[in-house]
């Protein structure tokens, strides 16, 4: 027996809002019957779904670490990437570099890049990036994801990567130049780092890793992320007693709300199924949702919702059209 219409259309509009940001972007292929449309997308929810609730798929991490207002920020960022030269740096040509010399000539070369970066300047030259996945993922991969990424999101730029694999989590250290070829300037937002999340899950996916990039709220995070400032001064020791992140304020409760109330749509609708598949699933769904500390003191909550807002919520929205990735499979996901 196969999922009914009724089904499908619920994973799509609740799955929707739980896995992709309200102006996310997407491509969708050539137009197919609706029926089947609506299948693939419900097809991929439930990929999402499995993966976050019952394997716990490990998430990606990209983050903005920083920034260069000038060539001697930028130059001692890649003196610090290398370890002093010692590490392989890759531009984005593919051409790798190593020894200190080596490091200190890509700094001149990328002065003179384009528009001339002085040593100090009152705007930010050059953005720091870092792209981690959990302990025991093979660095290689991690690199070979890493350069994907870059790419595909920061084509036009000048850029470096560095891999860093003694630590626990391998990762990846980007610096890109703020200023493209053609005059453009990087200025990333809270969406952009979605979608470079999920861009690196895809490219990471492609190798064979298994990886995601669902949102905290999502996930019913707890925590809110701790700065990444006070992550290095905790690993460099400068950092005393305990550094616990506490939980935001209603806006922290607000995104976790939405989340739990699509998550009970998604398991309502599972539940009903006329497949053992998905009311396995719906049962993977309340445990999650039963192991997470921010949904259970949620859940008295949800029922105080107002109407008017829950009707809010089951609003459609428009999304804009995004241009395809560089890099697709024959099983790519219908919103890649």
């Amino acid at each position: 027996m196969t999922p009914g219409p009724t089904v499908d259309g619920a994973l799509v509009q609740w799955g929707e809002r739980l896995f992709y940001p309200p102006n996310r972007i997407v491509k969708v292929p050539p137009t197919p019957r609706l029926d089947t449309l609506a299948r693939r997308k419900a097809a991929v929810i439930r990929r999402r779904i499995e993966a976050t609730v019952l394997r716990r798929a490990p998430q990606v991490m990209v983050k903005v670490t920083g920034g260069g207002r000038g060539m001697r920020a930028i130059a001692a960022h890649f003196r610090y990437i290398s370890k002093g030269g010692r590490l392989d740096v890759e531009d984005d040509r593919g051409s790798v570099r190593r020894g200190r010399q080596a490091v200190d000539d890509l700094a001149e070369q990328w002065r003179h890049a384009g528009a001339k970066i002085d040593d100090e300047s009152p705007r930010r030259e050059a953005f720091n990036l870092m792209l981690s996945m959990p302990q025991g993922t093979d660095a290689r991969i991690v690199k070979a994801a890493a350069r994907e990424f870059a790419q595909t999101e920061l084509r036009g730029h000048r850029y470096v990567m560095v891999l860093h694999e003694h630590q626990a989590n391998p990762h990846v250290h980007l610096s890109v130049r703020a200023q493209a070829a053609d005059g453009r300037r990087l200025n990333p937002r809270k969406a952009d780092l979605h979608r470079w999340r999920e861009t690196f899950a895809d490219k990471l996916r492609g190798y064979g890793v298994e990886a995601e990039a669902t949102r905290q709220a999502t996930r019913g995070a707890h925590h809110r992320a701790r700065p990444i400032g006070r992550v290095k001064m905790r690993e460099d020791g400068r950092l005393p007693g305990r550094d616990i992140a506490e939980p935001g304020g209603e806006r922290f409760y607000s995104s976790r709300r939405d989340a739990l109330e699509a998550w009970i749509h998604i398991a309502q609708a599972l539940g009903s199924s006329g497949t053992a598949e998905d009311r396995r699933l719906a049962h993977g769904v309340v445990g999650f949702l039963k192991d997470s500390k921010a949904f259970r003191r949620l859940l008295p909550r949800l029922e105080q919702l107002p109407d008017r807002q829950r009707e809010q919520a089951r609003a459609p929205t428009r999304t804009p059209q995004q241009p395809e990735l560089t890099r697709t499979r024959p099983d790519i996901d219908w919103e890649r």
